[in-house]
């Protein structure tokens, strides 16, 4: 344990993600009912705002101790933007690299956040999904990691086992001229092989709370030497859900350590809570009002009644041209059951979400990848941060349960600038659903023309 670890916290038990296959749903579902106005216990995770001394402050009052008008909502301002690549000051095998994989200008997300993170500073980063952000903070890793020493020094936790080994496929792509090693933790894997691999070094480690918690504990995962400290889709990692076994990776770190929140959405509730634990952020955010993608039609289908779902689905199959697509549901359930039924019709399909095997979800999304399989119905524990080129229409066969669901599963289409189109399923009872998620956006949702014309796919 880290000298810097003070007080005597008791520590609530978590479960590993080995032990269940579907935790990631459960706890975003969890975050989602919180955020929905849930009230958590204060007790739940509260940090000590000054970096240099990470004493966690018990309170058992329940007020926050943030007042209103020191919400961070606000950018820093004169953040420099740097326009190149060559220009960012990085490691010229990990230059090499960038290119290789294709990059060539840096999006407005990934000019404005480099420099911060590179001069050390705690960052907080908003923006649009599709914009580039999870490349942005694996240069940062590979940038980080100091291969002269056999020790980890940066770790990044995500809130789904694909996203995390996303981050270490993309490290070992962006990193293919470097000598960075790089480890994916997550549940469903060998903890020996896990052990095993620590023991023999490891440079980066991208991985899942419970799993980073877990190795943390047992002395496996050593933390002083930690320098960086990412935190994806920071807004699900720090709601509900997930606060506990956060702060139980955090308060392990040492007091140097730097911290980088990501994410497409923020809310004010998590931006405040940033500042008993981050030091004088660079803040890089966007608008709540900005954040619809450009590039993505968005229409919506009135089927009036559930059990009509399933035919328009079949009608909407029958018309569009698509490369691939996304259909998401709320539950498991739903998803088995419409897989089912979209085979019995004759239509090749595939599925995924988090109850299933952790080999099989692996198997399913490269087959995803690959382009062998054209749809993949899912949960949202496909709807944050995981990107396939190639997807060009989401369809929403469930309104996601949260406002804040819905911008992250639509920008599973038009990644990175490109084309794309969202259809929303709206019985009669959603219909004012609908209409909050366009306020909420500041965004126009039309009604999906009869003939599919102009629907640009």
């Amino acid at each position: 344990m880290s000298s810097h670890h003070r007080g005597s916290r008791r520590r609530h038990s978590d479960s590993d993600e080995s032990g269940s296959g579907s935790e990631d749903e459960r706890q975003i579902h969890e975050s989602k009912r919180s955020s929905a106005g849930t009230k958590t216990s204060a007790s739940s995770m509260e940090f000590k705002s000054n970096k240099g001394n990470r004493q966690q402050e018990d309170r058992d009052d329940g007020r926050s101790h943030i007042k209103p008008h020191e919400a961070l909502y606000a950018p820093t301002a004169d953040v420099e933007i740097i326009t190149s690549f060559d220009e960012m000051g990085l490691k010229p095998d990990l230059l090499r690299g960038i290119y290789q994989y294709g990059l060539k200008t840096p999006s407005a997300i990934q000019q404005r956040i480099m420099k911060p993170i590179l001069d050390g500073r705690d960052v907080i980063a908003q923006s649009q999904s599709g914009t580039g952000k999870s490349t942005i903070f694996c240069i940062a890793a590979l940038q980080t990691a100091d291969t002269r020493s056999n020790t980890t020094q940066v770790i990044i936790v995500s809130p789904t086992r694909e996203l995390a080994d996303q981050s270490r496929m993309l490290m070992t792509s962006l990193g293919v001229y470097l000598t960075v090693k790089v480890r994916a933790c997550i549940g469903g894997h060998s903890m020996a092989e896990d052990r095993r691999a620590f023991r023999q070094g490891v440079h980066v480690v991208s991985g899942t709370p419970g799993r980073l918690q877990e190795l943390i504990k047992s002395g496996d995962l050593p933390t002083s030497h930690i320098k960086l400290f990412i935190i994806d889709e920071a807004d699900e990692m720090l709601n509900a859900g997930f606060k506990e076994k956060i702060y139980s990776i955090y308060r392990h770190l040492p007091a140097s350590t730097q911290i980088v929140l990501v994410s497409a959405t923020l809310s004010q509730a998590v931006i405040e809570m940033t500042n008993k634990f981050m030091h004088e952020p660079v803040r890089i955010l966007v608008k709540r009002d900005e954040l619809t993608l450009e590039g993505i039609k968005q229409f919506f289908v009135a089927v009036e009644k559930e059990e009509w779902k399933f035919d328009t689905l079949c009608d909407l199959y029958d018309v569009l041209v698509i490369t691939q697509a996304v259909v998401f549901c709320n539950t498991k359930e739903k998803v088995d059951w419409l897989a089912q039924q979209m085979r019995e019709a004759g239509f090749a399909v595939s599925a995924m979400h988090g109850g299933m095997p952790q080999t099989e979800r692996e198997s399913i999304m490269q087959d995803f990848r690959a382009a062998k399989t054209r749809v993949l119905i899912a949960t949202d524990v496909w709807g944050r941060g995981l990107d396939v080129q190639q997807v060009s229409l989401v369809i929403n066969y469930d309104l996601p349960l949260s406002r804040e669901q819905y911008i992250h599963r639509i920008g599973r289409s038009g990644r990175f600038g490109r084309k794309g189109v969202a259809i929303n399923f709206v019985r009669d009872e959603d219909m004012r659903d609908l209409r909050d998620i366009e306020q909420y956006y500041g965004t126009q949702i039309d009604e999906m023309p009869a003939d599919f014309k102009g629907v640009g796919l």
